[in-house]
């Protein structure tokens, strides 16, 4: 394996895990500050993430997003397979640092009595399921959209970072009182595997890689415009 795909797939490992960790933390103490903060805490750190390892591996840090540029031919095919090894191994160890790091103890002085493990969950998750997995198809598609427009043809020059996380945040803000707004399989994973819940991660995962994959073959075959300078 090539040094440079070693080097991609690390900054994607360490990535992804700080993503999962800071957003996970951040929907443990969600219970007492509401839905606020853990849209900021996803979409600050995703801009942040963006902007520190974009020039290392391009900073996917998500399953769907990895997929949708696959089907677009945006990225090769064992570059993605390592890019996804490399994102759900980041997802599993940040849910487990997240239980291990944030004691129930902790939560005590803030009223919050369940520990919900950072899960990407909502409303909808346990009485419908699979309209919690469409609304995240069309959520993971907002994402993945914002992705290639404004960072794969370039159309937000050197603020693409704040576009990707400002939709993300916003995504939250609508979505995470319903679904938990994960639009993205390794979130889903860590903290689901932790917390031994498995009820929805079939749904999720055919939702958001959906949302991914059309996404992907929308913006890359028909909102194209990368060859529009040259038109």
């Amino acid at each position: 394996m090539e040094n440079n795909l070693i080097k991609a797939s690390i900054a994607e490992f360490i990535g992804t895990f700080t993503l999962v960790f800071i957003g996970g933390a951040a929907v443990v103490i969600s219970p007492a500050f509401g839905v606020v903060v853990p849209a900021l805490a996803h979409g600050l750190i995703l801009v942040a993430l963006v902007y520190t390892y974009g020039h290392i591996s391009g900073a996917h840090l998500n399953p769907a997003i990895t997929i949708g540029l696959l089907v677009g031919g945006k990225v090769k095919i064992d570059r993605a397979i390592y890019y996804l090894i490399a994102q759900f191994l980041g997802g599993i160890m940040a849910g487990f640092a997240v239980r291990a790091l944030i004691p129930d103890s902790a939560l005590t002085s803030l009223n919050i009595t369940t520990f919900n493990f950072g899960q990407t969950t909502g409303s909808l998750t346990v009485d419908a399921p699979w309209t919690a997995a469409a609304f995240e198809l069309v959520l993971t598609f907002f994402l993945i959209a914002a992705v290639y427009q404004a960072a794969v043809f370039g159309k937000a020059g050197k603020h693409a970072a704040l576009a990707i996380g400002l939709t993300l945040a916003g995504a939250i803000l609508a979505g995470g009182p319903f679904t938990g707004a994960s639009l993205n399989p390794a979130r889903t994973l860590g903290p689901a595997l932790v917390a031994g819940d498995f009820s929805y991660i079939l749904p999720y995962f055919v939702g958001i890689f959906a949302g991914g994959i059309i996404a992907g073959l929308v913006n890359a075959y028909v909102l194209n415009t990368e060859d529009e300078a040259a038109a």
